[in-house]
């Protein structure tokens, strides 16, 4: 039976890591720099500004690769696109490995053509793939998407985008992520910086 919409998980959802797993919701700001090199510049703060992530792209990779790291530098997950793929597949990796055997999550688009957003996110362990583990769905474009745990209404995380006048004077895109309670918020993060990219590679083809 599935559980109430809206209602929170049924036990904690660690995918990076336990320790990123708060008893109370953690509100997240993601601030993308409109203008970088590597088109792939994040920055993620907490509710009193403090920075707790960041997001470096490689700027001359033959692949996009993204490495998200804590406030003091320390590699959490790296995230690569998989090239001539339909679905703009996403491998995501313990630290800054590419090990097979370091593989924690694959992020790819539900269908090819999409009106509306839909992903899905797939345990390393669960290599068949036939049923999606988490689920991203809304609105990118209002940016307004929420995650799911499969394909229940047992809602993780949402986002809104945020406008401000500081915002669109630096060209900045600011995104207000809510993490709800025993949810892994660098697990969310990493989703919304693929969310991001596989709709920003739609217009820049």
């Amino acid at each position: 039976m599935a559980a109430p919409y809206g209602a929170p998980p049924p036990a904690p959802v660690a995918v990076v890591s336990p320790q990123f797993c708060a008893p109370y919701a953690v509100p997240l700001t993601v601030v993308k720099k409109a203008i970088s090199l590597s088109g792939g510049d994040f920055v993620v703060t907490d509710a009193n500004g403090a920075e707790m992530l960041r997001v470096k792209g490689a700027v001359f990779s033959m692949h996009d690769r993204r490495v998200l790291r804590d406030a003091a530098g320390r590699p959490l997950v790296s995230m690569h696109e998989k090239v001539f793929t339909m679905h703009n597949r996403w491998e995501v990796f313990r630290g800054d490995s590419t090990n097979a055997g370091d593989l924690l999550f694959t992020v790819k688009k539900a269908s090819v053509f999409q009106l509306k957003t839909e992903l899905d996110v797939f345990l390393a362990r669960n290599t068949a793939e036939q049923a999606c583990d988490f689920k991203i769905r809304g609105s990118y474009f209002e940016r307004s998407c929420a995650f799911y745990l499969g394909n229940s209404n047992t809602m993780i995380a949402q986002t809104n985008r945020k406008y401000t006048v500081t915002n669109v004077l630096l060209e900045k895109d600011t995104f207000v992520v809510n993490v709800f309670p025993h949810v892994d918020y660098v697990f969310i993060a990493a989703l919304v910086v693929i969310l991001d990219e596989i709709h920003r590679e739609r217009f820049d083809d």
